[in-house]
């Protein structure tokens, strides 16, 4: 397709398209650097998105976004980011960096995120559902997905951030207009980036910011030559990132072991018969917490909705309804009174002969203290 040509953008210009100005930088020589590779774009696109992932990634600490686009991470090329929310460019400026891609005139390797659903554009008529950019040709407007079909193939990964990038999400739920659906299912399962990675799915609603970072940084050492490819499991997920379940991990397991079941949101104790789904669902928040290890769905109260496994939402709702397995509950309470008098029989302090408590005991909070001592006889 027909396009300005990249030498009339100065490279000194802000408002020229990254891709000129970035190539036009010197990069200074690193005796510590490690891996062939100094620089990698990191093209970020989507479709039918809240832009939550975006609002989610921001925020992550392990790395951090900022050690990623300033290659302060030993072994990681410096990454350049193209993503509409953050570039001083716009308009036919910003698309020009995804021409350039196409075109194979990036200076360096490129890897591809995708936000949000997949639209069909087959079932929008006349118009479409998604556009970014024209046809300078035609005038024609170029739809989201014709981007992704343009750019995926030369990608050095492609990385599905979010549940409505991996499996469709909220916008291909039952009723939905577009025919919106996953990644993996518009590029096939056969599909391999010109690295030869699958597509790599990190769902969430909104996924955590340090999976994703994580994630870019175990695809980046291995793009540099310096690790394996990461371990993917059979749905295309980092496996080390989706392994457990959020039940395995929560802080409210010990209640569940106990038979002690929430009765009202707020309540301290497990959350599965109010809706939680967490015994089946595949997520690390529990373990990692939202930011910086804080928060979370079921720290903060909240039941888990099943919001990164495939099928979410409808196979989840209604989304406050007991789950199916909801009937493991009540061997969990015919067992836990039992358990329950054993813990708390070992979490009461010991008194001294005296009736006095003695040690760290003494300077226990008094709601500790619940049992209070029983001076021995004798």
């Amino acid at each position: 397709m027909p396009s300005v040509p990249t030498t009339s953008y100065d490279p000194k210009n802000p408002l020229s398209p990254l891709a000129v100005r970035s190539a036009a930088v010197v990069e200074p020589v690193d005796p510590l650097a490690l891996g062939p590779i100094k620089k990698v774009y990191l093209i970020w696109l989507g479709g039918a998105s809240c832009e939550g992932c975006t609002v989610s990634v921001t925020g992550a600490t392990h790395p951090k976004v900022e050690q990623l686009l300033a290659g302060a991470i030993p072994g990681l090329p410096r990454v350049e980011l193209i993503h509409g929310l953050f570039s001083t460019e716009s308009g036919a400026e910003w698309v020009e960096n995804l021409l350039m891609a196409e075109r194979g005139e990036l200076d360096a390797p490129y890897i591809l995120t995708w936000e949000g659903s997949v639209l069909r554009e087959s079932t929008a008529g006349a118009g479409s559902w998604s556009g970014l950019g024209q046809d300078l040709r035609t005038g024609r407007q170029i739809t989201t997905s014709e981007w992704l079909d343009r750019l995926a193939p030369g990608a050095a990964a492609v990385i599905a951030v979010g549940t409505c990038a991996a499996w469709g999400g909220i916008p291909a739920a039952v009723g939905n207009p577009s025919g919106a659906y996953g990644l993996t299912e518009h590029l096939g399962d056969s599909f391999r980036s010109a690295a030869g990675v699958p597509v790599v799915n990190i769902p969430g609603c909104a996924p955590l910011g340090d999976n994703y970072t994580e994630t870019v940084a175990a695809l980046l050492l291995h793009l540099n030559g310096l690790a394996p490819l990461p371990d993917l499991d059979s749905l295309s997920r980092p496996a080390w990132l989706f392994t457990d379940t959020v039940h395995s991990t929560c802080s409210r397991i010990q209640y569940y072991e106990e038979g002690v079941f929430s009765t009202d949101p707020g309540d301290e104790a497990c959350l599965v018969e109010l809706g939680c789904w967490g015994p089946v669902v595949q997520c690390n928040i529990a373990e990692r917490g939202a930011i910086d290890g804080h928060g979370g769905c079921m720290s903060m109260g909240g039941i888990c909705i099943g919001c990164t496994m495939p099928g979410f939402p409808d196979r989840f709702s209604p989304i406050f309804d007991r789950p199916v397995f909801d009937a493991t509950s009540g061997s969990s309470r015919a067992s836990g009174g039992f358990l329950r008098r054993i813990r708390s029989a070992r979490r009461r302090p010991t008194p001294h002969r005296s009736g006095r408590l003695t040690g760290a005991a003494a300077s226990a909070p008094r709601f500790y203290r619940a049992t209070p001592p029983v001076p021995a006889t004798g």
